[in-house]
């Protein structure tokens, strides 16, 4: 049974990051999301928020599971006993630093394969930072996020907002 790993922040998850994930759970037996717990970033949404919309824009795909982590991505991979990653690539600019961590994750353990998937031609220009952005303004995008995330979206934004908290 062939497993990969997609890791990432997702704050919040994007139908750019859909996109992969619906495209990889057609390559691999199993798909497992691995939502990072990174101390040096300040996220919108709390680690348990950003599992919740994943699990919720991934219920179709039985295939798909969502976990979290946090440290070295390579010890993660070991204690799950997988050794490929996946990771979405949206532009050129995007290669280098992939490509670099790539590389770094290879010689931490050599075993490991890191798969890229470039999204699809209309996702090529999102983020989650950028979709932050505008919601933060008081845009919409509704079109680049999966059903459900949206609404979540718009409550966090205003409760940061009544509250006066920076993000």
């Amino acid at each position: 049974m062939k497993t990969a790993v997609y890791p990432g922040s997702f704050d919040p998850v994007t139908m750019g990051h859909m996109n992969i994930i619906e495209r990889s759970a057609g390559l691999f037996d199993e798909v497992i999301i691995a939502v990072l717990r990174n101390s040096s970033k300040i996220p919108l949404f709390t680690i348990e928020e950003r599992v919740k919309l994943l699990k919720i824009a991934t219920k179709k795909f039985p295939t798909v599971r969502v976990e979290t982590f946090s440290g070295l991505l390579v010890n993660y991979l070991e204690t799950k006993k997988v050794n490929i990653i996946i990771r979405g690539l949206r532009a050129v600019s995007d290669f280098e630093n992939e490509y670099s961590m790539a590389l770094m994750n290879k010689k931490l353990k050599h075993n490991i394969e890191t798969v890229f998937m470039i999204t699809e031609d209309k996702y090529a220009f999102l983020s989650s930072s950028k979709i932050k952005e505008i919601y933060r303004h008081g845009g919409r995008a509704k079109d680049l996020l999966p059903e459900n995330t949206e609404q979540f979206l718009i409550k966090k934004i205003e409760s940061k907002l009544e509250s006066r908290e920076k993000f």
